[in-house]
């Protein structure tokens, strides 16, 4: 299993995904022994955690070099770094030459649907993944449908496509816990929460501008913004909307991102495009009222649960702010609660190994 990204200054989901399927898979109860691939590191272990007793095989070459090699030379196999192999996982578009089976998890095909979020170099890039993947995967996982029929739609063979969707772990926070993140972030307010990586198809001028009419309405109402800086910035505060109303965060120990999920009012992401949208799934988990974009990935995790907006209507999304945090709350809650109860990491790994058994012994392309 490719485990570079790890490494990533900014692992994001796709890191998480990585991270949690490991930890599952590493129990034993699915049948599937794991080797990590990875570049080469002189530098210190990955800042999210590996399982305890995870080999983890590195190639000679840096990230940079390694990708490249792997793209335009065809070398180093993942079997000639890690060894005897019977399936090899390309957990991101970073996908390893190799002629033992190939399983390549496609999180989304952002890149064709909007190229100017993303560099040229990156476009590139992700373009010659895809096409590798077209040509040599065995099986190709997806997190939703909405992924799932975004590859068909760029001629990936549906027979080789799986959706496995994401699962969610509890970190459950105590009331104690909740006022002393408040107390050390001065989130003295109730507050509306976002989280995610900053980029452009997040959507934050959107969000911005819809909190800006939501704050004339609730004066007692802030938005909190958590999450890594990626390739963008938090855009301005739009014209009437104090400075205060608006905390950023930046990015948040696992431990405080939690209780900052369990001291919320309301949950809010309306992401353009996703290719699961895991921030909506963390805050059902904690039972909170959600608002996210409808016709996305995050409308499908969802699943009815939340209220669903255009994502290009700051009008659209203050209404349903307002509803979120007012009377419809309570029962809002209540449905995120049950809707995330359908998702756990543990189905997900059991999913994925299936998908491994059914590839084992075949050769890819």
């Amino acid at each position: 299993m490719v485990v570079e990204q790890l490494w990533q200054p900014v692992p994001g989901g796709s890191g998480v995904y990585i991270e949690e399927l490991l930890a599952e898979l590493a129990t034993g109860a699915h049948g599937v022994d794991v080797t990590g691939l990875a570049a080469r590191h002189a530098g210190p272990p990955p800042a999210q955690p590996l399982p305890p007793g995870l080999a983890v095989r590195h190639a000679p070459l840096p990230r940079t070099v390694l990708y490249e090699s792997w793209q335009r030379v065809g070398h180093p196999r993942a079997e000639a770094v890690a060894g005897p192999l019977d399936v090899v996982h390309a957990t991101t578009w970073a996908v390893p030459p190799t002629r033992r089976p190939l399983v390549v998890t496609v999180h989304d095909v952002a890149f064709l649907h909007d190229p100017t979020h993303f560099t040229a170099r990156g476009n590139a890039w992700f373009r010659r993944a895809l096409e590798r993947t077209r040509r040599s995967a065995d099986a190709v996982i997806v997190p939703s449908q909405a992924t799932a029929d975004d590859c068909l739609a760029v001629g990936l063979d549906a027979a080789r496509v799986h959706v496995v969707p994401h699962g969610s772990r509890p970190v459950p926070r105590t009331a104690a816990q909740v006022a002393d993140f408040r107390d050390r972030t001065g989130l003295g307010r109730p507050y509306v929460l976002w989280c995610g990586t900053i980029e452009p198809r997040k959507n934050l001028p959107v969000l911005l501008r819809a909190f800006a009419s939501v704050a004339d309405r609730r004066p007692d109402l802030d938005l909190v913004l958590v999450g890594p800086a990626g390739w963008g910035e938090v855009p301005g505060h739009p014209a009437g909307l104090a400075p205060d109303r608006v905390r950023v965060l930046g990015r948040l120990s696992r431990e405080d991102l939690h209780s900052a999920y369990a001291g919320a009012a309301a949950f809010c992401f309306p992401s353009v495009r996703e290719g699961f949208g895991l921030p909506v799934l963390e805050a059902m988990q904690h039972g909170l009222p959600v608002v996210t974009s409808a016709g996305t990935a995050c409308a499908e995790v969802a699943g009815g649960a939340a209220l669903l907006v255009d994502p290009a209507s700051p009008a659209d999304l203050a209404d349903a702010l307002v509803e979120a945090t007012g009377p419809a709350a309570p029962d809002l809650a209540r449905r995120s609660a049950e809707r995330a109860a359908d998702f756990s990491w543990r189905r997900s790994a059991a999913t994925t190994a299936d998908v491994y058994r059914s590839v084992a012994g075949r050769r890819s392309g």
